[in-house]
């Protein structure tokens, strides 16, 4: 980013959530290949097109995840003994929270993460009518750089949540890296539970990211919706489309917003040039063997525990154990 474009989002006097978007649209869509990080979806028009997706036919991922949490939440909770902290990195509606929270003995703490504050009073007010002995302390970040927990976490047993194969967003070395970050944050012999997709027929992940009805295209699109809300843009989203491809390669899904025309698009008054098929890459979503996964996790520095799946070999939840503060 130019020391010009750091002036005019300084001038922008806005929070410093905003600020941050800012840079990020700035530094993204002056790249020599367009991106804008996937972080920036959830608004609140976001997270509610997310909750729709989540319903979509299509979209297998979430209602197979929360089979396998229904079947086999006891299983996870059992280690973790009474009165433990449950700490869920980018924690959305928290609806397959409360499968964990309601299979764990008399939790203590509850800490979502998320970057949608809306997202956090929604499932904040919720989980506290439901468990009226649980501590919630919602806290507004992003799950990446959160370096410290609250206070009220200290001395407890605690557990790290991350579903939805959300850890498919970062690639492989990125995804060590996020890992090794959260047994940082959790600390010694903490445990996390992970959701991982897993590596399937193509067709089916491109229709799971390609709705018939167009809902993943509205998300898609939304990201620029957002920029022109928040950022003064000028994006015309009819001359944009969404498209979601499979990268054999890679092993993932990649999610595009592709420009139709040559266009020039201003966000706080600077200009921002797009040639016709020039795309802005906005999400990669990661497929993995089970055995992949694991070997990922132990790089990370984590112990690959129970794997629990459905019968069709969809989808994945892992139990990774960190090891303990005298561990050799």
């Amino acid at each position: 980013m130019t020391r010009h474009e750091k002036e005019i989002i300084a001038r922008h006097g806005a929070s410093k959530a905003v600020r941050a978007f800012a840079e990020a649209v700035f530094t993204g869509l002056s790249a020599p290949h367009k991106h804008l990080p996937c972080q920036y979806f959830y608004d609140a028009r976001g997270s509610a097109l997310f909750e729709e997706i989540t319903e979509l036919e299509e979209y297998y991922l979430t209602r197979t995840e929360t089979g396998i949490l229904t079947k086999h939440a006891a299983e996870m909770a059992k280690p973790l003994g009474a009165g433990a902290a449950l700490i869920e990195f980018g924690s959305g509606s928290s609806r397959k929270t409360e499968l964990l929270l309601g299979a764990m003995d008399k939790p203590g703490v509850y800490v979502p993460v998320d970057v949608s504050q809306s997202a956090l009073n929604g499932a904040g007010h919720r989980l506290a009518k439901r468990f009226p002995g649980l501590n919630v302390l919602p806290e507004r970040a992003d799950f990446s750089t959160l370096t410290k927990l609250p206070a009220a976490v200290s001395g407890r047993r605690r557990a790290g949540f991350f579903p939805g194969s959300t850890i498919g967003n970062f690639d492989p070395r990125g995804a060590v890296s996020l890992l090794a970050h959260f047994a940082r944050v959790l600390g010694p012999g903490a445990r996390l539970i992970v959701g991982v997709d897993l590596d399937k027929d193509p067709q089916r992940l491109l229709a799971a990211y390609n709705d018939a009805r167009g809902v993943t295209a509205r998300f898609n699109l939304n990201l620029l919706e957002r920029i022109n809300r928040e950022l003064a843009g000028s994006f015309d989203l009819s001359s944009f489309r969404h498209v979601a491809l499979y990268n054999q390669d890679a092993k993932r899904i990649e999610m595009h917003i592709v420009s139709l025309r040559d266009q020039t698009v201003d966000v706080l008054g600077q200009p921002f040039e797009f040639a016709a098929g020039e795309s802005i890459h906005t999400e990669n979503s990661c497929k993995y063997s089970v055995e992949g996964f694991r070997g990922l996790a132990r790089e990370a520095g984590w112990d690959p525990a129970r794997v629990w799946k459905d019968a069709a070999g969809d989808f994945s939840v892992h139990e990774l154990v960190a090891p303990p503060a005298d561990s050799t």
